[in-house]
């Protein structure tokens, strides 16, 4: 479904045809699902956080400005319903705790699982480079989503890529190496 038929479907539901509604979702269920999977990992978790979005979607669609934001909006009530679920499941780990799983000596790039890494990221990071990454959602669409503006996105991302090399590479956040410590 391209551009196009995404706006005629928005339209069509809005005006109360759920088969367009269907049609949306069934458009967008294998990246809903992706990012789901990748924010909340477990299967019961992914289950509900698609039901809800859907709901939400289904109930909220005519406050839906411009048919235009669909994949927007429809990707921000998921990472929405993700975040209530995590912080339902209160998993927050201190970072202390977190720092000597991704402690990784240099060399070993092979041997890298980057979802490991990345999901010892904080929250505004993980979804940054899951959306960006994972799901290859270009950087402008990523901070629609995300509620901030392309330039705070490109901060962050370039941030968190400087981050996420330094545990790659074993340094802690002052650049020292394991060696070095």
């Amino acid at each position: 479904m391209d551009e196009q038929d995404v706006q005629q479907q928005v339209g069509l539901a809005r005006r109360g045809d759920e088969q367009a509604f269907l049609r949306l979702m069934k458009h967008m269920e294998l990246r809903l699902y992706r990012i789901a999977s990748a924010m909340v990992k477990r299967q019961e978790d992914v289950v509900d956080v698609m039901q809800e979005t859907v709901i939400k979607a289904y109930e909220s669609l005519p406050q839906l400005r411009e048919a235009i934001f669909f994949e927007t909006w429809i990707i921000r009530i998921l990472i929405n319903e993700c975040n209530h679920v995590l912080r339902k499941r209160q998993r927050v780990i201190p970072f202390s705790e977190i720092r000597p799983t991704v402690n990784i000596a240099v060399g070993t790039y092979d041997d890298v699982d980057m979802r490991q890494v990345v999901d010892q990221l904080e929250e505004d990071k993980r979804q940054l480079i899951i959306l960006h990454y994972f799901q290859d959602i270009p950087l402008k669409q990523v901070a629609d989503i995300l509620g901030i503006t392309e330039s705070t996105a490109k901060t962050r991302l370039h941030r968190t890529r400087k981050l996420l090399s330094r545990w790659i590479g074993g340094e802690d956040e002052e650049g020292r190496t394991h060696e070095n410590r």
